[in-house]
């Protein structure tokens, strides 16, 4: 049991409600802003930047469905904690950019990491059953 009580179950779903709506919403501006974001992509370096900006739209959707509803929780926050880490590393790099831009990328950084923190925070408690959640998951 994730809560130990009626209130405790309600302040988890209202955390999944919040930090998967937001990322979800977060997916949902990457299929609106396809070409930008494949340009920003592309110039950090990263390979089939179109395809990219899209993949990772679809996994910060599905994802952060997944943990709203308590659908597939170990496999929708590994995704979530996945993107947030591989792409503060390799889009937010505010080590590698110079001084004008840095301020910018160390918060993209920071806010990506800070979001993984959560998103591993729901993947240690995926195995448990969560309060009103759809219940379907595939560990």
């Amino acid at each position: 049991m994730v809560a130990e009580s009626a209130a405790g179950d309600v302040i988890f779903l209202l955390a999944r409600v919040l930090f998967g709506g937001v990322l979800a919403f977060m997916g949902i501006n990457h299929f609106s802003g396809v070409e930008g974001m494949a340009g920003y992509a592309e110039m950090k370096g990263i390979p089939a930047p179109a395809f990219s900006v899209v993949a990772s739209g679809v996994m910060l959707v599905l994802g952060g469905i997944g943990v709203a509803l308590g659908v597939a929780p170990v496999l929708s926050a590994g995704a979530l904690a996945t993107f947030l880490l591989v792409s503060a590393v390799t889009m937010h790099d505010f080590w590698a950019v110079p001084d004008d831009q840095a301020q910018d990328e160390m918060t993209g950084f920071l806010k990506n990491v800070a979001l993984a923190g959560g998103a591993l925070g729901f993947l240690a408690l995926g195995g448990q059953a969560w309060p009103y959640a759809v219940g379907f998951g595939l560990f």
